[in-house]
């Protein structure tokens, strides 16, 4: 199951991005918002990040304008490791290297079929370990 959020700015790519989901198959959590009426970005990325460390998700996905301050909003809870996307390779590299349990995306910034094929790329992909586990746990150490 994958959970999912958004803002106002982020509702028409999150509805895209579920229908897609729900296509090939995948369970989706919507933790809002649910329409476009302005919500607070980081009253979501609280919500769904939260959500997701419950337990039982792959992964999450968080969406605002740009995808900087739900991103940023999200980077704050211990334990998400948060990846703004904007390409293919920076959605596989995050996953590979960085094992991001999150990924936000620019609703205003990022198209539907763009935003597809990054979330494809990071579905594709599988975490390393070895040295960038080391890594994590550093960025695990930042947190406390």
């Amino acid at each position: 199951m994958i959970v999912i959020g958004c803002d106002h700015g982020g509702f028409e790519l999150k509805q895209e991005l579920m229908n897609y989901l729900k296509s090939i198959g995948k369970e989706v959590l919507d933790c809002g918002t649910y329409d476009t009426q302005s919500v607070d970005y980081p009253d979501i990325a609280e919500k769904t990040c939260k959500e997701y460390l419950k337990g039982g998700y792959e992964f999450g996905i968080l969406i605002c304008g740009t995808g900087i301050g739900i991103s940023m909003a999200a980077n704050k809870i211990d334990g998400i490791r948060c990846a703004l996307v904007s390409i293919e390779y920076s959605a596989e590299m995050t996953k590979r290297h960085n094992n991001a349990n999150m990924l936000a995306f620019g609703g205003r910034v990022t198209g539907v079929e763009l935003a597809i094929s990054i979330l494809k790329a990071y579905m594709n992909a599988e975490f390393e370990g070895g040295r960038h586990e080391n890594r994590i746990n550093k960025i695990h150490s930042l947190e406390k």
